[in-house]
């Protein structure tokens, strides 16, 4: 009688995430940056509110990327 081993999967690396999520995570951080840019080189010379606001939005951006890139990945 063979006995087959089960490998407990929870120490495995979680490797690198699908190509399509990798490129929304750098689209996501490429219009944060771009939001923080603009927002305090540009818009601040007009209305430094909505420098600000759009800095707040540019801020809530990377935890949603994160999320994005590592969604359904387990763990």
């Amino acid at each position: 009688m063979e006995v087959t081993r089960v490998q407990d999967r929870s120490d495995d690396p979680l490797g690198e995430p699908p190509g399509g999520r990798k490129r929304l995570y750098f689209w996501l951080m490429g219009i944060c940056v771009g939001l923080i840019l603009v927002a305090w080189n540009v818009v601040r010379l007009w209305s430094v509110p909505a420098a600000v606001v759009m800095s707040v939005v540019a801020a809530v951006i990377p935890p949603a990327a994160a999320i994005v890139a590592n969604w359904g990945r387990g763990g």
